[in-house]
């Protein structure tokens, strides 16, 4: 009898909406394997299924999407060579029909009783993707329990999106191939861990994955998240040239840097909720660091996505610039403009920020930036110091908030490095010229953007 507990992509799925293919697709036994034929025998009879993976057209949230669903009661949900094939079809299927696809995974890796034949379905996988990628595809992944070995490292890992369900075991060795000592309870080995080190972008309980799918597919799909043709159509915000209504940025500069360090001025959640409408963001720089101080996503404006980078105030991280740097990749893939709001007080510089690379991280945002193939809208809306503002830059479109600064460095540490008393800290600011009326009047910055209005009862 097939099992009564449903696969996790039917929870993902809008019910109803699942059409299957590629059901001509037969398991081999490429490895001469004993008694293989029996095994598939009893698993198809167990789940109702015919292979560990069901693959199809189908719906989440009414957004319609190619499916790729795990059944882990079909021998552990193993990656074989049927497997294999299928997926390849469904990213291949995708790509021709301009759908996203949505990866719903319970898999212990692959299959050993097809052998090397089954390893290599991680190349199969891959080349897949990358086919995919080139043309545009959102790949959204869900890691259910357990999500192992090359499922994860080759399926899931590496989707655009990765979500999880809390209480997961995910990782990249299964429980029997772990190293000996290593405690089966070690958080790395589950989503929570996965989740702080920034491999998954969110945890997500499994009532709640239906929805939050449809989100990201509201904002990436091909068929709802503006024209690719041309994404200079989504338009940045609206600029207020100087001298018109409110605040027109001429302040002294010592003045200025102390406006921009006050708790009270509108920082980046309140420019971003008043910008955008539906929003998701990603987590984590992929290479195992997270910088809560950058907010990374898309956002919906006017019937399109945008892309945004946003600064919260922070010193920025070495895997905060990379998170940017990810975002960048995936708003150039996807064809969509980009808002980054520059607001820090420099990059982060402690012993631990140079081990893992801040100029080496910097860098490479600078010539992403620079070379990006998409629009890219910057405004300083706060504190703008270094060049951990400036690798957030644009540096075709740069705009300023009139309580926003741009600086070579703080005007304390130029004095320092001047060898000038603190005395004199004011009159270093008025020199450095980083006020929004010296930087505009310089063609360093476009013109000024006004702040969103702080929300009512707010002070």
């Amino acid at each position: 009898m097939p099992a009564e507990r449903p696969a996790l992509y039917h929870k993902v799925a809008d019910p109803g909406s699942l059409v299957p293919f590629g059901a001509e697709i037969e398991a081999g036994n490429p490895s001469d394997w004993p008694g293989y034929g029996r095994l598939l025998q009893r698993a198809r009879q167990a789940t109702g299924a015919r292979h560990a993976v069901t693959t199809g057209l189908a719906r989440v949230g009414g957004h319609p999407c190619v499916l790729v669903g795990f059944e882990y009661g079909f021998l552990g949900g193993s990656l074989g060579v049927a497997e294999g094939t299928r997926i390849a079809r469904a990213f291949t299927t995708a790509a021709a029909r301009r759908l996203p696809v949505v990866c719903v995974a319970a898999s212990g890796g692959a299959r050993m009783q097809e052998g090397t034949s089954a390893l290599v379905q991680m190349q199969v996988i891959a080349t897949a993707i990358a086919a995919a990628r080139q043309a545009g595809i959102p790949h959204v992944a869900v890691a259910g329990d357990p999500t192992t070995g090359g499922v994860w490292s080759s399926l899931v890992a590496g989707a655009d999106v990765v979500l999880a369900i809390s209480d997961a075991r995910v990782s990249f060795s299964g429980t029997r191939t772990r190293p000996a000592g290593a405690h089966p309870g070690s958080p790395e080995f589950g989503a929570v861990g996965q989740w702080e080190q920034g491999f998954l972008d969110a945890l997500v309980p499994v009532g709640g994955l239906r929805d939050q799918v449809a989100v990201i597919l509201g904002l990436l799909s091909p068929r709802s998240r503006g024209d690719d043709g041309d994404p200079a159509q989504v338009l940045p915000p609206v600029p207020e040239e100087p001298g018109g209504s409110g605040d027109d940025g001429r302040r002294e500069g010592w003045a200025q840097v102390r406006g921009a360090r006050q708790a009270h001025r509108a920082r980046a959640d309140r420019w971003l909720a008043a910008y955008f409408g539906t929003t998701f963001e990603i987590r984590g720089d992929r290479c195992g660091g997270v910088d809560t101080g950058m907010r990374c996503g898309f956002g919906a404006r006017d019937g399109a996505t945008i892309g945004y980078i946003a600064q919260t105030g922070q010193p920025t991280t070495p895997a905060g610039f990379r998170t940017a740097t990810r975002l960048l990749a995936l708003a150039t893939r996807f064809r969509r403009p980009v808002l980054t709001l520059v607001d820090t007080p420099g990059a982060s510089a402690m012993p631990g920020d140079e081990a893992a690379g801040v100029g080496h991280s910097i860098a490479e945002l600078l010539v992403s930036l620079a070379s990006a193939q998409v629009p890219v809208t910057s405004v300083v809306i706060g504190e703008g110091v270094s060049g951990g503002a400036v690798a957030l830059a644009s540096p075709a479109s740069l705009w300023m908030a009139p309580g926003g600064f741009l600086a070579v460095t703080t005007p304390e540490h130029a004095a320092s490095i001047l060898k000038l008393p603190a005395s004199e800290v004011p009159q270093v600011a008025a020199r450095l010229r980083l006020t929004p009326a010296d930087l505009i009047s310089r063609g360093i910055a476009r013109g000024l953007v006004q702040p969103p209005a702080a929300p009512a009862g707010d002070s």
